[in-house]
């Protein structure tokens, strides 16, 4: 943040939701689609490069706003999806970069100085991402689902006693346990050998925990891929039925979204205005 400027006196500040080649369509393209706080979509051009903007009120996006939206869910969960909308809205029409969630400049003029500093990488991703989407690739393991699946076996050992049988559970519970994960781990390897030859490149993030992870089981790989739109079917193609007999292993594939795991040029920014 400018030290010789207070936010807080400055009443609206420029949000950017993404940054593209200047004469795309997007303005024209994305007129009527909901910004942030109610606000209107306008495009912020400097030589080569544009950015689709929104002006935001400082109050709400200065630093201490942007404190309380990050620890209110709810506040902070309008403000994900209305960015992400605007930027998969955008995606449809021109290639674009999608910036950090809350990246905000003091106004259209700083925007226009990022910009022109940072052109260079700008447009050096613009020329790598044009015509492709990121596909998200999720292995989950569950051990539960896999004991169900066993447990449909009859049981031919019933002459056992009460304590027996209860070590002869917990030893096959552990058993399930490390099996599943074992398989869980083979099926994720399987993942990138099959798509080697299809995806450009790979991120690796974090495995989704919490209230991220609504799906059964544990999230144990999470993983996108870089591909050409033309590929897109391919690498489906590639890793469809991979762990269909497998039990307690699940593979889920998402999108095609915006690339957003490979869109963000070094020293990027975010959260703080500028």
């Amino acid at each position: 943040m400018s030290a010789e400027v207070d936010p807080s006196t400055v009443p609206a500040m420029s949000y950017v939701y993404a940054v593209s080649r200047a004469g795309t369509p997007l303005e024209a393209a994305l007129a009527g689609q909901p910004a942030l706080e109610g606000g209107a979509l306008r495009a912020v051009r400097a030589g080569e490069l544009m950015a689709l903007v929104s002006s935001v009120p400082s109050a709400s996006y200065g630093t201490e706003g942007v404190k309380a939206q990050m620890e209110d869910l709810g506040r902070l969960e309008v403000l994900a999806r209305t960015h992400h909308a605007v930027v998969e809205a955008a995606y449809e029409h021109a290639t674009v970069l999608p910036m950090r969630l809350v990246t905000v400049y003091l106004d259209d003029e700083r925007v226009r100085a990022m910009l022109g500093e940072r052109e260079p990488d700008f447009t050096a991703l613009l020329g790598r991402l044009e015509g492709h989407v990121e596909l998200g690739v999720k292995v989950y393991a569950d051990p539960r689902e896999a004991v169900a699946v066993s447990s449909r076996a009859p049981d031919t050992d019933t002459a056992v006693s009460p304590g027996r049988a209860y070590l002869q559970k917990r030893r096959a519970q552990q058993q399930n346990h490390r099996r599943t994960y074992r398989a869980a781990g083979s099926v994720a390897a399987e993942v990138a050998a099959r798509v080697a030859g299809i995806a450009e490149a790979h991120v690796a993030h974090r495995p989704q925990q919490g209230d991220l992870a609504q799906a059964a089981g544990e999230n144990i790989v999470n993983h996108a891929y870089l591909v050409h739109g033309a590929r897109a079917d391919a690498f489906r193609a590639a890793l469809a039925g991979l762990a269909e007999d497998v039990p307690g292993v699940r593979v889920e594939i998402t999108g095609p979204w915006a690339p957003y795991s490979f869109a963000t040029p070094p020293a990027a920014g975010g959260g703080e205005p500028r």
